[in-house]
């Protein structure tokens, strides 16, 4: 790169910035943290429970509507990538680490905590509403908001031959001015919020890695095991990031999704099939019959519970500080495609895939619970929420060596996701480049990970969510006007006509 952009300067300094106030005093940032987290949440769940609707409502509207038929680039272009390479991409950078993460361990919190409290008396109605809120959490909301995210940027990019940064976006809102002050501020949120939002899952990840290998082998899971899974780790991503996207990071994802259907297979006929696929039918009927009324709950009129704020806003804020990152990535790999296409696939294909995988790993640990000796939650609070996943499959055959492919496979999706950040915040932090500069990536690389390791070492997996929380915030904000700044664009094209198909 010959010429440092000011977004780059600016955010690798606030970056640094934050690292080193980690290091030097590691409880002053998590209790600041926490506090601006804790008002976020209190004074402004209701917005962020708004904002998503709006945004799942903005994308379903554009998919029904005749401006579905645009494609994303010219009238001419076809698909880069094909549909199996296409559906690789935007799993691994949509979810990654965290389904893995979570598929055990958040409906086993949910049966044991539900969300209303008529039901802790009714194991069976707590469990069906802990798989149905993690359907919920990992559904059509957050594809939806990585849709509107990415939507915009493909289309000023390949439509428009914008720059690949999310403020030529806003060209039709603001005009010349996405050149200034106002374009190098929302880069450098876009940047923030990328950083904090993948080291969250990083954290997650690493976590995970260290409770297996803890599970494996006698070792204990300590901070320092962790340290050494980044560092190992952050080695082998920044190698892929040297590869480029047509080939470390395409691999990746392809080895990820038949490494997460291999896991996902063996725990559905190891497990209590009929069970499993009963509970993927009633729980995805109760999903869509209660969507609105989820999409809209608060603790309004129970105060004292911070289920909501703890559960959902927490998602939302994730999936929001998500959103640059993984949105800059679909963007990337979807040129050619129409809207309709586009919508469709990002929403509705990860959508299908994600219940699925909870009816998988979510029901067999509530079968577990309901009908066999397990306790997973008393586990989970002795040694850690990222063991759940080791105890389920150990309780099966073939259990140690299915815990190694799962340990594998979250290594995997560990360098995916950190090799598919490098990649758009060289993007986001070179102007648009479609092939950032091998010493900028490595550069970001380092950034995510030291900020992944601070974050953990100051306040471990909480520190993580207050910080992604935090970087949703004015993203948000520039989503909202990104939406206007997209229709007032789309309502000045040309609709195609629609294609008659001829049968003779």
């Amino acid at each position: 790169m010959k010429r440092l952009t000011p977004v780059f300067i600016i955010s690798i300094t606030i970056s640094l910035a934050f690292i080193l106030w980690g290091v030097i005093a590691p409880n002053n940032l998590d209790n600041i943290t926490a506090t601006i987290q804790g008002f976020i949440t209190d004074q402004f769940g209701w917005f962020y429970l708004l904002a998503a609707t709006g945004f799942l409502a903005f994308a379903l509207i554009l998919m029904f509507s005749p401006i579905g038929r645009i494609k994303l680039g010219k009238d001419d272009d076809e698909p880069e990538y094909n549909n199996l390479t296409w559906f690789a991409f935007l799993f691994t950078a949509g979810m990654g680490i965290g389904l893995v993460f979570w598929g055990v361990a958040e409906p086993i919190n949910h049966f044991y905590a539900p969300p209303t409290a008529e039901v802790i008396d009714s194991p069976e109605r707590a469990a069906a509403i802990a798989l149905r809120y993690s359907f919920f959490h990992w559904g059509l909301h957050p594809w939806a908001i990585y849709s509107v995210v990415a939507l915009a940027l493909a289309y000023f990019k390949f439509r428009k031959g914008a720059p690949g940064v999310l403020s030529a976006a806003f060209e039709p809102l603001l005009g010349d001015k996405i050149n200034g002050g106002i374009g190098t501020t929302i880069n450098v949120i876009v940047v923030f919020a990328t950083i904090f939002g993948v080291a969250t899952s990083l954290g997650f990840g690493t976590a995970q890695i260290s409770g297996g290998i803890s599970n494996l082998f006698p070792m204990e899971n300590s901070p320092f095991l962790q340290i050494m899974v980044i560092v190992i780790i952050s080695v082998l991503y920044m190698g892929s990031s040297l590869t480029g996207l047509d080939r470390g990071i395409r691999i990746l994802s392809k080895t990820n999704i038949y490494l997460a259907i291999v896991l996902m297979l063996f725990l559905l006929f190891s497990g209590p099939s009929n069970f499993i696929m009963n509970s993927f039918t009633q729980t995805l009927g109760g999903y869509l019959q209660n969507l609105v009324r989820m999409s809209f709950q608060l603790d309004t009129f129970n105060p004292e519970s911070n289920w909501v704020q703890g559960w959902t806003i927490f998602y939302w804020a994730w999936w929001i500080a998500w959103a640059p990152f993984v949105g800059t990535f679909i963007a990337r790999v979807s040129k050619g495609r129409t809207i309709r296409e586009f919508i469709i696939g990002v929403i509705a294909v990860p959508t299908v895939f994600s219940a699925l995988w909870f009816s998988v790993f979510g029901g067999t640990a509530i079968h577990l619970e309901l009908f066999g000796n397990s306790n997973l939650m008393t586990l989970m609070e002795e040694y850690g929420t990222e063991i759940a996943l080791f105890a389920v499959l150990q309780e099966y055959n073939f259990g140690i060596i299915m815990s190694g492919i799962a340990i594998l496979l979250i290594s995997s999706f560990f360098i995916t996701s950190a090799d598919s950040a490098t990649f758009v915040l060289g993007m986001q932090t070179t102007n648009g480049n479609m092939n950032p500069p091998n010493s900028v990536k490595l550069m970001w690389g380092i950034v995510q990970s030291l900020t992944a390791g601070v974050l953990l070492w100051s306040g471990g997996l909480d520190a993580l969510q207050t910080a992604s929380i935090i970087a949703a915030f004015p993203f948000t904000i520039i989503m909202i006007f990104m939406i206007i700044s997209l229709l007032k664009a789309l309502r000045a094209e040309k609709i195609p006509p629609r294609k008659i198909k001829e049968y003779e």
